[in-house]
Protein backbone atom coordinates (compact mmCIF):
# COMPACT_ATOMS: atom_id res chain seq x y z
CA UNK A 1 0.00 0.00 0.00
CA UNK A 2 1.11 3.64 -0.54
CA UNK A 3 2.33 6.17 1.94
CA UNK A 4 1.90 9.39 2.28
CA UNK A 5 5.95 9.52 1.21
CA UNK A 6 5.92 7.89 -1.81
CA UNK A 7 2.60 9.94 -3.00
CA UNK A 8 5.21 13.27 -2.33
CA UNK A 9 7.75 11.70 -3.84
CA UNK A 10 6.41 10.50 -6.97
CA UNK A 11 4.42 14.26 -7.69
CA UNK A 12 8.01 15.51 -8.39
CA UNK A 13 7.09 19.14 -7.16
CA UNK A 14 8.78 21.69 -4.79
CA UNK A 15 6.70 23.34 -2.16
CA UNK A 16 5.28 26.20 -3.33
CA UNK A 17 4.89 29.29 -0.94
CA UNK A 18 5.34 33.03 -0.65
CA UNK A 19 7.06 34.61 2.79
CA UNK A 20 4.25 37.35 4.98
CA UNK A 21 4.18 40.40 3.33
CA UNK A 22 3.41 39.09 -0.08
CA UNK A 23 0.34 40.71 -1.68
CA UNK A 24 -2.59 38.31 -2.71
CA UNK A 25 -2.23 39.58 -6.24
CA UNK A 26 1.41 38.51 -6.18
CA UNK A 27 0.57 34.92 -4.26
CA UNK A 28 -2.13 34.41 -7.02
CA UNK A 29 0.20 35.22 -9.73
CA UNK A 30 2.53 32.50 -8.23
CA UNK A 31 -0.02 30.52 -7.77
CA UNK A 32 -1.33 30.49 -11.60
CA UNK A 33 2.03 30.14 -12.77
CA UNK A 34 2.98 27.10 -10.75
CA UNK A 35 -0.45 25.29 -11.61
CA UNK A 36 -1.78 25.00 -7.98
CA UNK A 37 -4.66 25.46 -5.81
CA UNK A 38 -2.57 25.94 -2.79
CA UNK A 39 0.08 27.82 -1.45
CA UNK A 40 1.96 27.95 1.89
CA UNK A 41 3.05 31.50 3.88
CA UNK A 42 6.29 31.00 5.05
CA UNK A 43 8.27 33.48 7.96
CA UNK A 44 12.17 32.88 8.10
CA UNK A 45 11.77 29.97 6.22
CA UNK A 46 9.20 27.89 8.75
CA UNK A 47 5.74 27.04 7.02
CA UNK A 48 3.22 29.17 8.83
CA UNK A 49 -0.18 29.03 7.19
CA UNK A 50 -2.06 28.13 4.05
CA UNK A 51 -4.16 29.78 1.79
CA UNK A 52 -6.33 28.12 -1.32
CA UNK A 53 -8.56 28.89 -4.21
CA UNK A 54 -11.27 28.59 -1.79
CA UNK A 55 -10.22 30.83 0.79
CA UNK A 56 -10.18 33.35 -2.29
CA UNK A 57 -13.64 32.89 -2.94
CA UNK A 58 -14.88 33.28 0.44
CA UNK A 59 -12.10 36.14 0.72
CA UNK A 60 -12.87 38.28 -2.51
CA UNK A 61 -17.15 38.66 -0.99
CA UNK A 62 -15.81 40.67 2.17
CA UNK A 63 -16.37 44.57 1.92
CA UNK A 64 -13.34 46.49 1.38
CA UNK A 65 -11.47 43.22 -0.18
CA UNK A 66 -8.72 44.82 -2.21
CA UNK A 67 -6.69 41.88 -3.97
CA UNK A 68 -3.97 44.15 -4.73
CA UNK A 69 -3.00 45.89 -1.49
CA UNK A 70 -3.95 43.09 0.82
CA UNK A 71 -1.15 40.96 2.33
CA UNK A 72 -1.48 36.69 2.69
CA UNK A 73 -0.74 37.23 6.56
CA UNK A 74 -4.16 38.89 6.74
CA UNK A 75 -5.67 35.70 4.98
CA UNK A 76 -4.27 32.83 5.26
CA UNK A 77 -5.09 29.88 7.52
CA UNK A 78 -2.84 29.12 10.02
CA UNK A 79 -4.32 25.88 11.62
CA UNK A 80 -2.33 23.32 9.63
CA UNK A 81 -2.71 19.65 9.71
CA UNK A 82 -0.12 17.44 9.16
CA UNK A 83 0.37 13.55 8.39
CA UNK A 84 3.45 11.47 9.03
CA UNK A 85 5.31 10.24 5.94
CA UNK A 86 4.01 7.16 6.95
CA UNK A 87 0.73 7.16 6.32
CA UNK A 88 -1.07 4.75 4.14
CA UNK A 89 -3.38 6.21 1.66
CA UNK A 90 -6.59 4.88 3.49
CA UNK A 91 -5.35 7.06 6.40
CA UNK A 92 -4.87 10.40 4.74
CA UNK A 93 -8.41 9.80 3.18
CA UNK A 94 -9.65 8.79 6.18
CA UNK A 95 -8.42 12.18 7.52
CA UNK A 96 -9.34 14.43 4.30
CA UNK A 97 -13.09 12.87 5.30
CA UNK A 98 -13.47 13.29 9.11
CA UNK A 99 -11.33 16.01 9.21
CA UNK A 100 -13.33 17.82 6.19
CA UNK A 101 -10.04 19.41 5.13
CA UNK A 102 -8.64 19.74 1.22
CA UNK A 103 -4.85 20.03 2.05
CA UNK A 104 -2.40 18.27 4.53
CA UNK A 105 0.96 18.50 5.28
CA UNK A 106 3.15 15.48 5.14
CA UNK A 107 5.65 15.40 7.69
CA UNK A 108 9.18 13.35 8.45
CA UNK A 109 11.09 14.01 10.97
CA UNK A 110 9.62 17.07 12.18
CA UNK A 111 10.31 18.78 8.52
CA UNK A 112 7.68 19.42 6.24
CA UNK A 113 8.45 17.57 3.15
CA UNK A 114 5.30 17.83 0.89
CA UNK A 115 1.41 18.85 0.45
CA UNK A 116 -1.04 16.61 -0.95
CA UNK A 117 -4.63 17.47 -1.58
CA UNK A 118 -7.79 14.94 -1.56
CA UNK A 119 -7.48 15.10 -5.30
CA UNK A 120 -4.15 13.49 -4.87
CA UNK A 121 -5.25 10.87 -2.58
CA UNK A 122 -7.89 10.21 -4.88
CA UNK A 123 -6.16 9.45 -7.64
CA UNK A 124 -3.33 7.07 -5.61
CA UNK A 125 -6.80 5.33 -4.34
CA UNK A 126 -8.18 4.86 -7.87
CA UNK A 127 -4.35 3.38 -8.91
CA UNK A 128 -4.60 1.27 -5.98
CA UNK A 129 -7.50 -0.12 -6.93
CA UNK A 130 -7.04 -0.84 -10.82
CA UNK A 131 -4.10 -2.75 -9.79
CA UNK A 132 -6.06 -4.92 -8.00
CA UNK A 133 -8.36 -5.29 -10.31
CA UNK A 134 -6.31 -6.52 -13.02
CA UNK A 135 -4.55 -8.46 -10.09
CA UNK A 136 -8.24 -10.02 -9.41
CA UNK A 137 -9.27 -9.89 -13.38
CA UNK A 138 -5.49 -12.69 -13.95
CA UNK A 139 -6.76 -14.67 -11.44
CA UNK A 140 -9.92 -15.78 -13.00
CA UNK A 141 -9.16 -14.99 -16.60
CA UNK A 142 -9.83 -17.92 -19.32
CA UNK A 143 -6.32 -19.52 -18.64
CA UNK A 144 -7.00 -19.98 -15.40
CA UNK A 145 -9.92 -21.87 -16.47
CA UNK A 146 -9.00 -24.01 -19.61
CA UNK A 147 -5.79 -25.68 -17.80
CA UNK A 148 -8.22 -26.84 -15.08
CA UNK A 149 -9.75 -30.34 -16.00
CA UNK A 150 -12.54 -32.05 -14.12
CA UNK A 151 -12.30 -35.68 -14.19
CA UNK A 152 -15.37 -37.52 -13.15
CA UNK A 153 -15.43 -40.33 -10.13
CA UNK A 154 -14.70 -43.76 -11.30
CA UNK A 155 -17.47 -46.35 -10.30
Amino acid sequence: METAKKMVTDKRREIVSVPVGTTLFATLEKMNQSKVGAILVTRDEKIIGIWTERDLMQDVIQEGFDLKNAYIEDYMTTLLVSAPHTDTVFNLMDKFLGLRIRHLLIEEDGDIIGLVSGGDVMKCVIHEKDAELKQLNSMVSWDYYEGWKWKPEKQ
